[in-house]
């Protein structure tokens, strides 16, 4: 399929969901609807020409389709003396799918539709991400470090939650959207990375993910723009997606942030990053998202990353460890403590990880125990290392990355570098 329509099928997905949720309720019915017009869309628009309204069109056709499904339904459950639950489209009264509110977004509703309390919290955050991130069940199952299986079980009793409650599309009021906050931002934050560091597939960034996430978070800052929370989320992005454009090399190969060319940072976002975490900080209790946009901006702000102030990211990491029990974080700081006090002193953190079993398949504890071994002259340990990260990684970007370091220990014995990042 063609590069160009699949982008954008990918970012109308959401949106048409969305509309067709909000104006006739069926989550499940109405994804199936939109897959079918997504396939005969792939199938159609590279051969015809993408239509004039393509979201209008996506609309259409799976409106169209959804009112088959409801039908044939609505025929099944009258055998089943049921059929006063089921009312078909043209009976509802709602606007239009294709005339969305003004005062709203039908994605970010979706966003907070799939995080309602009635879903259980492991259920809310896959199924935005399936449903709203677009990511597949097996992207989702690695962002949670679950087996995939288990995470295919979370997004169906999620569908099968929302079809039996009725839950209605709309905004959240203000104590619902209170209570549902956390979650929404955690989703965001997972789709986010995912976009920026994909598990799998042979790029290294998903653009659209990033694009989409820091849209809908902008849209929840609008919402809410006194909290610190969702104003360091957003900080978080925008200072990190700053340096995707040299993350990449000519052949699409990862390029480690202290061998970034830092002219190519965009600094309008890190500009932007820098003011919104500046004004957050101080009002009130400071949270992970707040931290974590700190340490990004201080990442930022050096000119280079000799001079990155790494006392300062450890201790910013020290106090979030404080109210984060969570082991990337730890890994993190590790690597920021061998950077301002030396590679056996975060060796030895590292460690602590190695029982850890949510990091047990994942590629960073081996490829940052790499980097620390390399910093010391351990090139055969480094050497293994590296490989064995390569092993654990889903991203082939990232897989070629670790490969050449470990093939460069064995080329090139003076391939040791002080002051190079492997993250």
């Amino acid at each position: 399929m063609d590069t160009s329509v699949e982008d954008l099928l990918r970012e109308l997905a959401p949106q048409v969901l969305g509309a067709l949720v909000r104006r006739y309720g069926h989550f499940d019915t109405a994804e199936d609807a939109v897959q079918e017009a997504l396939i005969a869309a792939a199938g159609g628009w590279p051969r015809d020409g993408v239509p004039e309204n393509p979201r209008g069109w996506l609309i259409t056709v799976a409106s169209r389709r959804l009112t088959d499904l409801l039908r044939r339904e609505q025929a099944r459950m009258r055998r089943e003396d049921t059929v006063a639950r089921w009312v078909l489209p043209e009976q509802w009264r709602a606007p239009a799918a294709d005339r969305p509110p003004a005062d709203a977004d039908d994605t970010l509703i979706l966003v907070f539709l799939c995080c309602h309390p009635a879903l259980s919290p492991a259920s809310q955050i896959a199924l935005t991400l399936r449903a709203v991130g677009g990511l597949s069940t097996a992207e989702v199952a690695r962002a949670f470090l679950v087996p995939e299986a288990t995470m295919t079980r979370r997004i169906s009793r999620g569908k099968q939650r929302i079809r039996d409650s009725g839950l209605r599309f709309a905004p959240p009021t203000g104590a619902e959207r209170a209570d549902r906050l956390a979650t929404v931002l955690h989703v965001l934050y997972l789709i986010f990375t995912e976009g920026y560091a994909r598990t799998a597939g042979p790029g290294l960034l998903r653009a659209d993910l990033t694009a989409e996430a820091i849209r809908l978070t902008r849209l929840v800052h609008r919402l809410l723009p006194e909290d610190p929370e969702v104003t360091g989320l957003l900080a978080l992005m925008l200072l990190t997606d700053a340096r995707a454009p040299a993350r990449i090399g000519p052949h699409g190969e990862l390029v480690p942030m202290a061998e970034q060319d830092r002219g190519r940072w965009r600094v309008d976002q890190i500009a932007e990053g820098v003011d919104l975490i500046t004004g957050a900080l101080p009002r009130g209790v400071v949270g992970p998202y707040q931290l974590q946009a700190a340490i990004a901006a201080v990442h930022d702000e050096a000119p280079s990353a000799a001079a990155t102030d790494w006392a300062q990211i450890t201790a910013l990491y020290e106090v979030l460890l404080g109210i984060n029990d969570n082991p990337v974080v730890a890994l993190n700081h590790a690597v920021a403590v061998a950077m301002s006090r030396g590679a056996s002193a975060g060796l030895a953190l590292l460690a602590d990880l190695a029982d850890d079993t949510r990091l047990a398949d994942d590629p960073r504890l081996p490829a940052a125990r790499a980097h620390l071994w390399e910093l010391i002259g351990e090139r055969v340990a480094a050497r293994e290392a590296y490989r064995m990260a390569a092993s654990r990684s889903t991203n082939l970007a990232q897989q070629r990355y670790l490969h050449a370091r470990a093939d460069r220990l064995v080329d090139d014995p003076s391939a040791v570098d002080e002051g190079r990042a492997t993250c």
